[in-house]
């Protein structure tokens, strides 16, 4: 197998996320799994959206693909919240029901504590850079991005080193 193509269905190969995503589309349509179908109609519509958003369209790469997945993840667990808040609980089970869909294709998220070992080495760096406390905030959220790239949130960085630098 190719290193960067994924296995799906019955021994076929695609070698972009959106093809695996498209190739699975297809797979719900016959199987007639309504959830799973439109939940990956809906990522495939905010890829192509995210693709022509800009002043030019351009072709996602799999790890801004990600992105995008990680955000309609959180999209639908912000929404069952508010559902389940406000009483409606068909309705949340509903988009729990299509986060789950959603996050059965993102990388598997890191340990809290992996992440904070990394961003105390990012820290520490920083330190001996001659950066400390608040300004040297975004340059630590930036390496510990860049080390664990789509395996953590964003939030979760941030708030991470924050407390670290004590800002």
């Amino acid at each position: 197998m190719a290193r960067n193509s994924l296995e799906i269905g019955q021994n076929r190969r695609v070698t972009t996320f959106k093809e695996r995503i498209k190739a699975d589309i297809s797979e719900a349509m016959k199987a007639r799994d309504e959830l799973k179908l439109s939940t990956l109609r809906m990522v495939l519509s905010a890829i192509q959206n995210a693709e022509v958003a800009g002043d030019e369209a351009i072709v996602l790469s799999d790890d801004q693909a990600t992105a995008v997945l990680r955000a309609e993840a959180k999209k639908r667990a912000e929404s069952a919240q508010i559902y389940a808040d406000a009483g409606r609980a068909d309705a949340a089970t509903k988009e729990r029901a299509e986060c789950a869909v959603i996050e059965a294709y993102l990388p598997a998220a890191m340990s809290d504590d992996d992440v904070a070992k990394i961003v105390t080495e990012e820290v520490a760096n920083a330190a001996a850079a001659g950066a400390t406390g608040g300004k040297a905030m975004g340059a630590v959220v930036k390496a510990v991005r860049e080390r664990v790239g789509s395996g953590a949130d964003g939030q979760k960085i941030a708030a991470l080193v924050k407390s670290a630098l004590g800002s």
